[in-house]
């Protein structure tokens, strides 16, 4: 199709930043303690607040926030986690970088979360911790992966890193096991970069506390094996202002993704189940027909008429590159047909009314 003329691109993400992001980093910077400090603190309190925790352990980003869980439960070489192969890399490289092996299992089509029926034929005398992906926003069956792993004796490390906001009834995502987040530029609560891991058990947050600082309860006495994921305080200083604008910010992605849901067709759009929030990290549609190269015309035709679409994502886990031979022969259908199918749009609370028609309007005629 022809190109319209438009004036500027609508963005498919755009972090909500404002004076009050400016002032605070300004305040960091006058005081000059910027290394992780009393503003990191204050951040991880009420952040745990947010969630309904008692701890939130802030990192330097959501992939370590992952790699402090790991570790803080002990989990590493000759373990096995079981997870989704429709995520983020990070997923993966975080369990590789302790050492253990990521077992895949196949995801639904409607949540493009694992699939809770398939987990329990993965599981093996090796298994110690089972990682959800609460992608795009919407909870995974925890009810059912609780009832798995409480069977079985394994840990849940949720990887909530698109997930803030989000529920399964009032209980917010992160707090069914250890909950770990990501505080990137293009998430709906972000810090320019960060994490956090939240959890209710005393121990294992003070054993993140010591992963995230050189395995340090006290200076220079090294316990356990550590390293440096601390959050620094400009970045926490951020995530504080943008606490503060948090439940506005859902409500308005919450509002622009029920305008999306109501005014596409020949698209699947996303589902919420009964019982769930979404936090609409990512508006993920599925194209009528499962070609990749279709899709991608689709996306650079999206761009053409002045919107940005993405694709997440183009490959799953086990065809990538570097993992082939670690998953060789092993196929995953639902996670493949979703790789070639799905594509994002904004959804980002700057969206005004008539872009949000306009990205209608140029999804269905496309």
């Amino acid at each position: 199709m022809q190109p319209t003329v438009v004036s500027e691109l609508i963005r498919l993400s755009r972090p909500v930043m404002g004076d009050a992001e400016t002032e605070a980093v300004i305040a960091v910077l006058r005081t000059g303690q910027i290394a992780q400090g009393k503003v990191v603190s204050r951040f991880e309190h009420e952040f745990a607040a947010l969630c309904g925790t008692r701890h939130a352990v802030a990192t330097s980003s959501g992939t370590t926030a992952l790699c402090t869980a790991l570790l803080a439960h002990g989990i590493g070489r000759g373990d096995e986690v079981i997870t989704t192969p429709f995520t983020f890399i990070a997923t993966i490289n975080s369990i590789l970088s302790v050492g253990a092996t990521p077992i895949l299992v196949d995801i639904e089509s409607e949540t493009f979360n694992i699939n809770p029926a398939l987990i329990e034929r993965a599981i093996s005398p090796r298994t110690r911790a089972i990682m959800p992906v609460h992608l795009f926003g919407h909870l995974c069956a925890m009810d059912d992966i609780l009832d798995i792993a409480q069977k079985h004796h394994l840990v849940v490390i949720e990887d909530a890193a698109q997930a803030a906001g989000a529920k399964l009834r009032e209980r917010h995502a992160g707090t069914f096991g250890t909950g770990c987040f990501s505080f990137y530029a293009t998430k709906n609560l972000t810090c320019g970069e960060g994490g956090a891991v939240i959890t209710d058990d005393d121990t294992i947050a003070e054993r993140c506390r010591m992963v995230r600082n050189h395995g340090m309860r006290q200076r220079y006495h090294h316990e356990m094996l550590g390293f440096n994921y601390r959050m620094n305080e400009i970045s926490a200083a951020i995530g504080l202002c943008q606490l503060a604008q948090f439940d506005k910010m859902q409500r308005c992605r919450a509002q622009n993704a029920e305008f999306l849901q109501s005014h596409l067709y020949n698209v699947g759009v996303p589902i919420v189940r009964d019982n769930y929030t979404h936090a609409w990290h990512q508006f993920t549609v599925k194209t009528p027909f499962q070609d990749a190269v279709k899709r991608n015309v689709i996306v650079d035709d999206l761009r053409k008429n002045g919107i940005e679409a993405g694709i997440f994502y183009p490959l799953p886990v086990h065809r990538q590159a570097y993992l082939v031979g670690e998953f060789s022969g092993q196929s995953f259908s639902v996670a493949e047909e979703m790789a070639d199918r799905v594509f994002s749009l904004p959804i980002h609370p700057h969206l005004s009314l008539d872009e949000l028609e306009r990205i209608t309007a140029v999804v269905n005629r496309i």
